[in-house]
């Protein structure tokens, strides 16, 4: 059974970020259990495993990080990004994260705030124990600011998770993941 959100500013200071922060434009957010979630969207999101690494798995390609826009609160960060495929430069997922820093050494503080490597890869190349907890399952129809950062040319519905990160059992990153539309996974 769905469950129709009336509008993102519902769900999101709950679960990932304050409304404040983002200006996340969906017209339409539905929480969906994981078992109504597409074939190819669950194979993709339905898991414990870091976007990064499974987008990489599919499509047997490095990804980039494009860092779209950033806010600093003291030891709380806060970014939107598209993850993009290195050969093809192929958007495959949007993101927004919110980092309590003050959960990082130094070293994974430098990287992620470098803003030039994947968050995912970031923590796993400096052997953070890490635990990723999805939290719910979403289909998004977009809005223009969201349709235009992951080069839509159409209306159509997106899905998604949101989940907890967390680093050494501490809850440390809360983050929404929105994969690029199907005719661009398969």
């Amino acid at each position: 059974m769905e469950t129709d959100v009336v509008g993102a500013k519902e769900v999101f200071p709950l679960l990932v970020v304050d409304v404040g922060t983002w200006q996340l434009d969906f017209t339409q957010v539905t929480i969906i259990p994981p078992d109504a979630m597409p074939s190819a969207y669950h194979r993709l999101l339905v898991h414990h495993h870091h976007m990064t690494v499974t987008l990489e798995d599919h499509y047997q390609d490095h990804l980039n990080v494009e860092v779209l826009s950033v806010r600093r609160e003291d030891q709380s960060y806060h970014r939107e990004i598209v993850l993009r495929t290195q050969k093809q430069n192929r958007i495959v997922q949007f993101g927004v994260v919110r980092i309590d820093l003050n959960c990082c050494s130094q070293s994974v503080q430098k990287a992620i705030l470098a803003e030039n490597t994947p968050l995912g890869r970031v923590l796993i190349e400096h052997n953070v124990l890490r635990r990723i907890e999805p939290t719910a399952f979403l289909k998004i129809a977009p809005g223009k600011k969201l349709m235009n950062w992951m080069e839509l040319d159409r209306d159509m519905f997106l899905y998604g998770r949101m989940g907890v990160i967390f680093c050494d059992e501490r809850p440390a990153i809360a983050v929404l993941e929105i994969l690029a539309p199907l005719e661009t996974i398969s």
